[in-house]
């Protein structure tokens, strides 16, 4: 007989599993989440599965839908909105922090290495992997405020910020051409130029929202 409180921490790993599928894109807003499937795919009884999603739906990240089964969600405008400006939030803050604190050095290897990423998933053709490499230099920018907290609120929001993007038939393509901005501003940090920094964060949190609820209002329009 398994305990509840191993069930419980099993199903907390696999909450873990379906929740970094999502932030990697494997697991599209809309996606329907079979149960057997999942549950022979990663060894675990449907009872603990079910355990999983009840997390998940707690973190807004999979929705219930009667007789019908667990499916990704699927963002409206309001909930796009809500991401962005949380993300918008934690990123300008972190900004100002590295502005505030103006180190001598900064440990740009986590940025540099995501544009490489970016760079080779584009090269590929893999564009699902370029939203990915976004996510991740991005993170790091936050880390680089030297908060715990803030590296914390945002490894969370991960997942749903992938949500935002994948309500835009046009995401992937945009997520390339935005790792040119990434280089800039990641050339800003490497000049020491944070204020030019700061701004450019800014414009680029305000154009990405700007740019996905743009798409999505049009894919809505053509639906309608």
């Amino acid at each position: 007989m398994v305990s509840g409180a191993k069930r419980s921490s099993t199903a907390d790993r696999v909450a873990q599993v379906l929740r970094d599928e999502i932030t990697k894109g494997k697991l599209p807003p809309g996606r329907r989440l079979a149960e057997k499937n999942l549950g022979e795919s990663l060894g675990v009884a449907r009872n603990t599965l079910r355990e999983a999603f009840r997390v998940l739906s707690q973190e807004g990240l999979v929705v219930h839908v009667l007789n019908r089964g667990v499916f990704v969600r699927e963002l409206t405008v309001e909930g796009i909105s809500d991401v962005y400006h949380l993300r918008r939030a934690i990123e300008i803050e972190a900004a100002m922090t590295i502005e505030e604190r103006a180190e001598p050095e900064l440990d740009l290897e986590p940025l540099r290495r995501a544009i490489e990423e970016a760079d080779k998933a584009a090269l590929a053709g893999d564009l699902v992997a370029v939203g990915t490499a976004d996510l991740v230099f991005h993170a790091s920018i936050v880390a680089l405020a030297g908060s715990a907290r803030l590296s914390e609120v945002i490894d969370r929001l991960q997942a749903e910020i992938r949500l935002a993007f994948g309500m835009s038939a046009d995401i992937e393509q945009m997520n390339v051409r935005y790792i040119l901005r990434n280089k800039m501003l990641l050339g800003l940090l490497e000049a020491g130029d944070l204020k030019g920094f700061s701004t450019a964060l800014r414009a680029y949190l305000t154009d990405s929202m700007a740019d996905i609820l743009r798409t999505y209002a049009m894919e809505i329009g053509r639906a309608a």
